[in-house]
């Protein structure tokens, strides 16, 4: 908390020129003061609440709250206090960052060289504010991948004399992530990094700064394996060597059992693999619960014999949730924590019977990810739309334990970063009805309010235009296959060609207009990832339209780009951090290669669904949907969800609801709330539905295509809806689940996920089409109709 204290008198400084004193005790005079304390332990807080002139009860048994209340004449000789009570030590702390990021200092204004505003006065309105408690218990990001920015950047640039992400790297992780209202920390584990923990030094500051630290789903037992696990690999059996692996995570529990920490439970393989010793699924459920037992005994041994008591999280990651689907038995008072597939869709929900659970659920999400079917370590185009499906919907149905979102390199994801951890602190301020007002709030308070609009606007159009296909995902052949096109026809590509190329003018417009003391900060956060993003697209595609020196000016742009980012922006704060897909030639088989012109036999100046329908596709390939994309250009009829022409909901208030920002339209639709049952198709009628205005030009048979987001269904089976044209009944459309496999690959590369049925109209021109939301979960983006058969003319 002093920390915190010293921090919010700097901000003051920064602020407005003048360093305000500190001092423990009271003193004897003063017009106004600023006085922190936790509730119950602050003699002058108590001495407030016994006068009846600061009320501690809402405090009183409260997770990471806080109050913040102007008092007048609270002591003698004081005119007027400030006063931040929190109800622990982190719940004073958040009140004093609340109060800095009240005057104006950006959590960013560190990790993103965010200038504050200059003021010659600091007003607050009176009253009393309340904070908390938090939606979520534990919220936090894991710093990961960490080999091509933050390591060597913190080795060589940051901190020369560790040589490594070390103590004075978390420091400022550490304030950052209080600073965001979060409070838990899973810390960088590639083997380029020294172990958090090998460090008593670490864990010490972590203490210090009240953070608690957790590790990984593939470091059981605060162990960074690819580290500290010294034996043979083969050696880290369960089976073969129970006493070994046991005393190996008896010392790191012994070492920090007094520390604040979340202990991951299980065992996996010793760097995100399957577990080594096992040799089925049987085999391996019965000895992860034998490994669970043997586990909490530790904990027993070493922090609480109450060990129901002691913060535990069973990770439920890649093939280990197909385990406890398998009917795998995870100890009541543990957090489950349900994986996204790495992408950004969760994979698993909390049915209402184990929402009984002591020990609830949590979420592990991306926002960044090495591994197949190709990463995305670059830029950081999530939106925050998809960030808010996903993490709304796992809340709704009882994940509100934990929340970790892995950022990578942490830069350049602030955006959905911060809007990640501002829905785990507060799960209601941002709505549909709202969403689309985040980034220009964040803008305003990062940049002020003039060039705000200007700034929101062009992250809005760089989301939405890089969500069909992220930067680091532009190629369309996987590692180890052969060259392929795009597969997009040539008016798609002029429109996205067209549409990056207004968006880096913009950019680069607006540019000139930002104050010269937040040129670092507009570089950092907006210019960079914007322009960068449109260079990588227009490289690629002229290159593949055998435009070469276009394609060859882009590619020199950008590698200029990063250059001056890692070198001279905040006058070479970030040297060395920042580094083009792929940074190299490690891991292969999950990037997409460095860029080079296509071969001279596969460059066109059109790419047509006949030549795609002839083109040799390979095995591995065969399954995805979008080598031949149903396009705009050969549909009779194209349109987005979000424009239907009437909206019914469903017999419990279910209704779809379009999202700002989601899906290739940057409109999609969904049913909400997402506790609404779900519904057979028989009971159609009870669920919601919306129409469309279509204009046909024939009758016959028609297919319609609706493009869904690659989303899990809640129940963990089939995506469901269900259509019909005019009166016609209902009609079910299921997308069965694809949770891996070259369908999903495709999938998470395009999101996008594509459902069919057949539209039969009788007559040419106007009809309705009717969608019903059989289930929630279903996020529905637009439609394609295209003839099946030859169309019967009517005259």
């Amino acid at each position: 908390m002093a920390r915190a204290a010293d921090d919010l008198a700097t901000d003051i400084a920064r602020v407005t020129g003048i360093a305000p004193t500190k001092s423990a005790a009271l003193p004897p005079s003063a017009r106004a003061i600023v006085l922190v304390g936790v509730a119950g332990r602050s003699p002058l807080l108590d001495r407030l609440a016994t006068t009846g002139k600061l009320d501690l009860r809402p405090l009183s048994g409260a997770w990471e709250s806080f109050v913040i209340q102007t008092v007048a004449q609270p002591f003698p000789g004081v005119d007027q206090a400030l006063v931040i009570a929190g109800s622990d030590r982190r719940g004073a702390i958040y009140g004093l960052y609340e109060i800095s990021a009240a005057i104006g200092v950006s959590p960013w204004h560190w990790w993103a060289d965010v200038p504050p505003a200059q003021r010659s006065s600091l007003v607050l309105a009176a009253g009393t504010n309340r904070f908390g408690p938090p939606s979520v218990k534990y919220r936090g990001i894991f710093l990961n991948d960490e080999d091509w920015g933050l390591q060597p950047w913190a080795a060589k640039t940051f901190d020369p004399e560790y040589g490594d992400i070390g103590p004075k790297t978390y420091a400022k992780v550490f304030e950052l992530l209080l600073r965001l209202k979060a409070n838990t920390l899973w810390p960088a584990m590639h083997a380029c990094t020294r172990a958090f923990n090998s460090d008593p030094a670490n864990a010490r500051l972590a203490d210090s700064y009240g953070i608690v630290m957790g590790t990984s789903h593939a470091e059981p037992m605060l162990r960074n394996n690819v580290r500290e696990w010294t034996a043979p690999k083969n050696d880290y059996n369960y089976l073969a060597n129970r006493d070994g692996v046991r005393a190996y995570w008896e010392e790191r529990v012994a070492s920090n059992a007094r520390y604040e920490s979340i202990f991951t439970l299980g065992m996996r393989g010793i760097h995100d693999s399957s577990m080594v010793g096992p040799k089925t699924d049987a085999e391996r459920i019965a000895t992860l619960e034998r490994i669970f037992a043997d586990q909490r005994a530790l904990l027993a041994q070493h922090v609480s014999p109450a060990v129901e008591r002691v913060p535990q999280i069973f990770c439920a990651y890649k093939e280990v949730l197909d385990l406890y689907r398998q009917g795998l038995r995870v100890p009541d008072d543990v957090t489950i924590v349900w994986p996204d597939d790495n992408f950004g869709y969760i994979r698993n929900f909390a049915t209402p019977a184990e929402r009984a659970r002591s020990g609830g659920f949590g979420v592990y999400y991306h926002v960044s990810y090495l591994g197949r079917p190709l990463s995305y370590l670059w830029l950081c185009t999530t939106p925050p739309a998809l960030v808010w499906e996903e993490m709304r919907k796992a809340y709704d149905h009882g994940a509100d334990r934990l929340w970790i979102v892995n950022v990578g390199d942490l830069k350049p994801a602030e955006i959905p970063t911060e809007f990640f951890l501002q829905m785990a602190w507060d799960i209601d301020r941002w709505r549909p009805e709202n969403l689309d007002s985040f980034l220009p709030d964040w803008a305003a308070r990062n940049f002020g309010p003039d060039n705000a609009p200007a700034i929101a606007a062009l992250l809005a159009d760089y989301y939405r235009l890089n969500f069909p296909r992220k930067p680091e995902h532009l190629q369309w052949w996987l590692p180890k296959e052969p060259y392929r096109p795009s597969g997009l026809s040539e008016s798609e590509v002029q429109t996205r060609r067209a549409a990056f190329a207004d968006l880096r003018r913009r950019a680069e417009a607006l540019r000139p207009a930002i104050p010269a003391a937040q040129q670092d900060a507009f570089y950092e956060l907006v210019f960079y990832p914007v322009v960068g993003s449109a260079l990588a697209n227009e490289r690629y595609f002229a290159g593949e339209r055998g435009q070469l020196d276009t394609a060859r000016a882009a590619d020199a742009r950008l590698a200029a780009e990063t250059r001056f980012f890692s070198e001279q922006v905040a006058g070479g704060k970030w040297r060395g951090f920042m580094n083009l897909e792929p940074a190299s030639s490690e891991w292969a088989s999950m990037r997409i290669a460095p860029w080079a012109p296509p071969p001279a036999d596969q460059r066109t100046c059109s790419v047509t669904r006949q030549s795609l329908d002839s083109a040799s596709i390979s095995p591995r390939s065969e399954t995805r949907q979008a080598f031949r994309p149903p396009s705009a250009d050969t549909a009779v009829v194209a349109f987005d969800a979000s424009s239907f022409t009437a909206s019914a909901p469903g017999a419990t208030d279910a209704v779809w609801t379009a999202i700002p920002g989601l899906g290739h339209s940057g409109r999609a639709l969904t049913v909400l709330p997402f506790s609404a049952p779900a519904r057979a198709l028989a009971e159609a009628d009870a669920a919601p539905r919306i129409d469309y205005a279509v204009d046909l030009p024939a009758a016959g048979l028609f297919t319609l295509r609706l493009h869904l987001l690659p989303t899990h269904a809640l129940a963990g089976g089939a995506l469901r809806l269900a259509v019909a044209l005019d009166d016609q009944p209902p009609q079910l459309v299921e997308l069965p689940r694809a949770d891996g496999g070259s369908e999903w690959s495709q999938a998470v590369l395009d999101n996008e996920r594509i459902a069919e049925s057949t539209l039969a109209p009788s007559t040419t021109g106007r009809h309705t089409l009717r969608v019903w939301g059989l289930e929630p979960g279903v996020v529905l983006d637009r439609f394609t109709i295209e003839p099946l058969a030859p169309a019967t003319p009517v005259p």
